[in-house]
């Protein structure tokens, strides 16, 4: 679910330009319908655009199409959300739950063995959305929910998403997305940040130090396709009152083992 965002520029491609010219404008296009469905809808246009990272006149011109497509449908008011084409082309996808059942298996089977909340999530633009939560066994309960949408920079499983990224579409993403405090410990200078993907790359885990929501704290590792690319995480949460930082580490190898069991089911 990853961004096109290092499409060739028009003219270098091998063809001369055409199949280039055409994938850039379908990366365009799928930022946008990502952008248009996201929670909190209808969404105006100069919102959709931004969160795309698509210029306003290509971004309307792109919209009006998915409109006229039915992938999208104006709401009388300037906003545009999700259309019948959009509506049923996620059930079609959602009735194939096959590959589901065995995702959430894995995650299920992770919880016992640790019993701490469990999501899996994917990256959705310059975000990601959590696609299965499983939740722990202690009293105190996660708010989070399937289909939430979170932040990369401040977040286990966005750290892996990010820690993959070429530096250029690092650089875009994060010029697009910002660095924006969620708690006191985010990470909000682009060097220490990138000095933490480093070491997510090197240890294959990554962790949310209370940097997304204060007193809770995440440990995920990375979902990867049949390319090898990540396209999102699984991570386990706990509650800092309850869990020591040192007791959550130690599962790091455990959430590793789940993430590339749920990868290899996924190719």
């Amino acid at each position: 679910m990853t961004d096109a965002a290092t499409a060739t520029a028009p003219g270098t491609g091998a063809r001369g330009g055409r199949s280039s010219d055409a994938g850039n404008a379908t990366a365009k296009a799928l930022r946008l319908l990502e952008a248009a469905a996201a929670p909190g809808g209808p969404h105006r246009l100069g919102a959709i655009a931004a969160s795309a990272g698509v210029p306003k006149a290509s971004a309307h011109r792109i919209l009006r199409t998915l409109v006229a497509d039915a992938f999208l449908v104006p709401d009388g008011d300037g906003g545009y959300t999700t259309g019948p084409r959009l509506r049923a082309l996620a059930a079609q996808v959602t009735a194939d739950g096959a590959g589901d059942e065995l995702v959430q298996s894995e995650l299920t089977a992770l919880r016992d063995r640790t019993g701490h909340t469990v999501h899996a999530a994917l990256r959705s633009g310059d975000g990601a959305a959590y696609t299965h939560k499983v939740s722990g066994t202690h009293a105190v309960q996660m708010a989070s929910h399937v289909g939430m949408r979170m932040p990369l920079h401040s977040t286990a499983i966005g750290k892996c998403v990010l820690a993959e990224l070429g530096d250029d579409e690092l650089t875009a993403l994060l010029g697009r997305a910002g660095l924006p405090a969620r708690t006191p410990r985010t990470l909000t200078d682009g060097g220490a940040l990138r000095r933490e993907l480093a070491r997510v790359r090197a240890d294959g885990f990554a962790l949310d130090d209370e940097e997304n929501e204060t007193t809770i704290r995440c440990l995920g590792a990375p979902l990867r396709d049949a390319a090898g690319a990540v396209i999102g995480g699984v991570s386990v949460s706990t509650v800092t009152f309850l869990v020591p930082r040192e007791d959550l580490l130690a599962l790091a190898g455990t959430v590793r083992e789940t993430a590339a069991a749920i990868s290899a089911r996924l190719r």
